[in-house]
């Protein structure tokens, strides 16, 4: 009686996951970085349009580690509770990247939990190791596989603030690669993916330099999948929900050609 009372509940649109009945089959991608990851898109002078489209519609095989820390159905905006609270949050890339990774038929387990990390306007620096970001991060993706499963990848698109000062831009490289060895090294997963992706835009005049830095990070396992020239809904700093959308394919692409063979 009770296994057919969890599955009436997860076949039920609208109703989250029973926290006492977390589940243990589920490959874990932990989102973070800044607004283009939080999501802004159909964002228009701070309010959220509402549009949800077909490709990241709620499902329940896809699950969101709330700010509390319990599983519910995942539904648009995922960075909802998560980024700033002055922040209105819409449509980003990780409803996109689950549904098209369950649809490939090669997720490699029978449900997708996101855990949104992101929160706009954040520069490199206060991601590093010992900042209350990186440890809310940390303490996210730990919680994410207490109850079973693994950390299929960490999905990173951050670096629109670090094109405002020379200093920033210029240290972004060795600080990416800082951040990835430290968050391997406290997960105690030593080969994690990490797909980050190439700026789109910039809130300076550094963009170049920062997406320089990102192409040229050479550590394993870490691979770039490139936003620029995706459509900008404000034509200045934001992807617009298609772009999140477009964008979501090609990060399920990346982890399919490279997350589902690495040792």
């Amino acid at each position: 009686m009770l296994l057919l009372l969890v599955l009436l509940l997860a076949a039920s649109p609208g109703v989250g996951v029973l926290a006492d009945v977390p589940p243990s089959n589920k490959v874990v991608f932990i989102l973070a970085g800044q607004s283009n990851m939080a999501g802004r898109g159909g964002v228009v002078a701070n309010r959220w349009d509402g549009r949800v489209p077909a490709d990241c519609a709620s499902s329940p095989a896809v699950l969101r580690l709330t700010p509390d820390l319990r599983w519910e159905q995942a539904r648009e905006p995922l960075h909802q509770g998560i980024d700033a609270a002055n922040h209105a949050v819409g449509v980003g890339p990780g409803m996109a990247f689950a549904n098209a990774l369950l649809r490939s038929g090669r997720a490699g387990a029978a449900v997708v939990g996101l855990v949104p990390c992101a929160v706009g306007g954040t520069r490199m620096a206060e991601w590093a190791k010992g900042t209350d970001l990186y440890a809310e991060m940390l303490r996210r993706a730990r919680v994410a596989v207490e109850t079973g499963g693994r950390i299929g990848a960490l999905l990173w698109y951050q670096g629109e603030s670090d094109t405002v000062r020379w200093s920033d831009a210029n240290e972004y490289g060795r600080r990416m690669g800082m951040l990835v060895r430290d968050i391997r090294a406290d997960l105690g997963i030593p080969h994690l993916l990490v797909i980050q992706v190439g700026l789109a835009s910039g809130l300076g005049q550094y963009t170049q330099v920062v997406r320089e830095a990102q192409k040229g990070i050479k550590l394993r396992n870490v691979r770039f999948v490139d936003a620029m020239g995706l459509p900008l809904q404000d034509g200045h700093l934001h992807l617009s929900t298609q772009a999140q959308v477009q964008l979501g394919h090609m990060l399920a692409q990346s982890y399919l050609n490279y997350g589902t063979s690495r040792p």
